[in-house]
């Protein structure tokens, strides 16, 4: 089972609402319009960009979507030595010479995203990243970001822990 960070004993943290969420993503697309890169393909860093790639795929009207698996956090600011991909593999061999929109949840470290941006680039794919939150110790920097935080954020898709069933 899929591991839930309790953050509850933080006392200084940014909380997303699924009502700020909407109104996020919307802005996030809005910037990504404005600035006139128009994806072919829309790439969730999974787990965290699941929910914002999808958000940005509708937002956006970019039908193609895929996701690629990274796993880099155990628990609240706590971390894997490195970001590691995980099965199944994204076929990023399909991607060379497509737009993509490489899209997580928050640029933290931005170990992840240098992760991934890095292996796109190598299979010849034009990327660029968004993300809901960049935090200032982010060795990348996003092409767009709806907000700067160097708080712990507690998103709305994981301040509760998983289902379990009822005895």
């Amino acid at each position: 089972m899929a591991y839930h960070a309790d953050s509850s004993d933080l006392v200084q943290k940014e909380v997303l609402s699924w009502d700020l969420f909407g109104t996020a993503g919307r802005e996030l697309a809005q910037s990504i319009a404005d600035s006139g890169y128009q994806p072919e393909i829309i790439i969730a860093v999974a787990r965290g960009g699941l929910l914002p790639a999808g958000h940005l795929s509708y937002a956006l009207g970019v039908k193609l979507s895929d996701a690629i698996n990274v796993e880099f956090y155990t628990d609240v600011n706590e971390t894997l030595p490195d970001p590691i991909l995980l099965e199944p593999m994204l076929d990023t061999a399909s991607l060379k010479g497509k737009r993509l929109l490489v899209v997580d949840d928050v640029a933290d470290s931005g170990r992840t995203l240098a992760l991934v941006l890095e292996l796109l680039r190598k299979q010849g794919a034009e990327c660029r990243s968004a993300v809901i939150y960049s935090k200032s110790a982010s060795v990348v920097e996003p092409d767009y970001v709806w907000r700067r935080t160097d708080e712990w954020i507690v998103f709305p898709w994981s301040d509760q822990p998983p289902v379990t069933a009822q005895a």
